[in-house]
């Protein structure tokens, strides 16, 4: 029978257990001293299957033990001293996984709607795919404490040619000088990273490189269309987005193809029409695949360390007719100005007739065996949805998302490090977050079945701890009530004087 301590014999007990902490680099006594002097809560998620997001088994009956905002001890449930003052959270009979990581997302700004649905879902971390004053206000809300959601890693402004498919606030650069200038405002606006897109000239696109070097800022984004996709990891860019331009590296055609789209001007009048053609020229790559020319290209990523980011939530919406979407349950969480443009939006990419469709499906498909023979030749792959996309959902994409990477052929272990360890891993912060560690961040899921059995059961989410806060099924279903409140009420809307509506250029 485990012995009752108050709060201080218990934060005493932690700091003579705290090895895991040590690991960490973090000194028990003086974490203990600190927690203890702010009065720290404490939480103790007890007689839980731990799935730490590392390689090793999962740990059934084990307590993870929470001060503050950082896990503080992992280990047997027995091992933990009961402590009055304590929070326990009853984990028998579930399991607890790292929070999870969107690495592809937009829209943080609506404010009312996106947060909440985001943590409701487990998402506790995003990588925000374009960034404008607005998005930054709310970044530094939640950072702040301000605001309840999850961690932003956000991009700069989307830096593109002088002819792009995008509008304002996207910024266009024609020559070095100015994408040089566009890197340094992105430091400026205190940018995690550039994000470069499709129509970049050669020498912008190797000056963003060359000032991103200089600046200690990553870049990462679409394939810009006049280099080869190797071309552009060699000089730096960590992911690519959507598998733009993989089918044809990978292609028994490859030659041919890139010639046509290099001897295809971007037209300033209807700058769609190249990026209709190089994805139709995609289509068409994936049905030559080619194992050799796949195997040379997957190592080329591989010796740059570049990623990919499949984005599987919004490639299946635009396989497969409008109708397949849009009486989807979830859009009453979405604004009404936001589905009206969904609506208005998808027709451009979504098939229609019956040859269409089932061209589309088959492409899809062939973009689920690239991914399984990238994710075998050892790419790293990143789980990212490119939510704010027509019928693409904050949180609740990501599950979908998921399940896509195990359909492709990832296990659910690796579908879930995908978003927890590796995306960590990926931003930098693998010292910090990504696993079930001491010393790291309180970002946590708790769940109802056990994902490694099936990566559905990420669906069944008992509790959120977000930051140290723990949500439970109560909460966060008031998060979701909310949410889908406030996208019904006239002018939703979100921390934006005009509406920020997705311009992105896959939809």
């Amino acid at each position: 029978m485990r012995v009752e301590a108050n709060r201080r014999d218990f934060l005493r007990w932690l700091a003579t257990a705290g090895a895991g902490l040590a690991a960490a680099g973090v000194a028990p006594a003086v974490f203990v001293q600190e927690a203890a002097a702010a009065g720290t809560d404490v939480v103790v998620v007890s007689g839980v299957t731990v799935v730490d997001g590392t390689d090793g088994p999962a740990r059934p009956d084990s307590a993870v033990v929470l001060v503050g905002d950082r896990i503080a001890w992992v280990g047997p449930a027995a091992g933990v001293p009961r402590c009055g003052s304590a929070r326990v959270v009853d984990g028998r009979g579930r399991y607890l996984v790292p929070g999870l990581w969107d690495m592809h997302a937009h829209g943080i700004d609506y404010e009312p709607v996106w947060p909440p649905l985001f943590l409701a879902n487990g998402v506790t971390g995003i990588r925000e795919m374009q960034g404008y004053d607005e998005n930054r206000v709310t970044r530094d809300k939640i950072a702040r404490g301000e605001l309840l959601g999850p961690r932003v890693v956000l991009a700069s402004s989307i830096i593109d040619g002088p002819v792009s498919l995008l509008g304002p606030p996207v910024t266009q650069v024609a020559n070095a000088e100015e994408a040089r200038a566009a890197v340094r405002t992105a430091v400026a606006q205190r940018s995690d990273f550039v994000k470069v897109y499709f129509y970049l000239p050669k020498d912008a696109f190797a000056a963003i490189a060359d000032e991103c070097h200089r600046q200690g800022l990553p870049f990462a984004g679409h394939w810009p269309y006049r280099l080869r996709v190797l071309d552009a990891a060699r000089a730096g860019q960590r992911s690519f987005e959507h598998l733009f331009g993989l089918p044809i590296a990978t292609s028994s055609r490859r030659d041919e193809f890139l010639a046509r789209l290099d001897a295809t001007p971007f037209d300033p009048k209807a700058p769609r029409d190249f990026f209709n053609l190089a994805r139709e020229l995609d289509r068409q790559a994936a049905q030559a695949y080619d194992p050799a020319a796949a195997a040379r290209h997957f190592a080329g990523l591989n010796a740059f360390g570049s990623r990919l980011s499949p984005t599987f939530a919004v490639n299946r919406v635009i396989s497969r007719p409008v109708s397949a979407s849009a009486n989807d349950p979830r859009n009453k969480y979405i604004p009404r100005e936001i589905r009206d443009f969904w609506a208005d939006r998808l027709p451009l990419f979504a098939p229609a007739t019956s040859d269409e469709i089932a061209q589309q499906e088959a492409y899809f498909h062939a973009q689920l065996r690239l991914v399984g023979e990238a994710h075998r030749a050892g790419v790293g792959i990143l789980g990212g949805t490119d939510c704010q996309n027509p019928y693409v959902y904050p949180g609740f994409s990501l599950h979908d998302e998921l399940g896509f990477l195990v359909e492709a052929g990832l296990t659910p272990r690796r579908a879930l490090q995908a978003v927890t360890r590796d995306a960590a891993a990926f931003l930098g912060r693998a010292d910090t977050a990504g696993t079930i560690t001491p010393g790291k961040v309180a970002d946590l899921v708790l769940l109802d079945a056990d994902p490694l059995a099936d990566i559905g059961a990420v669906r069944r989410i008992d509790t959120v701890v977000t930051a140290g806060r723990v949500l439970d099924r109560a909460a966060l279903d008031r998060l979701l009530a909310d949410a889908e409140a406030a996208a019904n009420r006239p002018a939703a809307a979100a921390n934006a004087r005009s509406v920020r509506l997705p311009v992105h250029g896959c939809c």
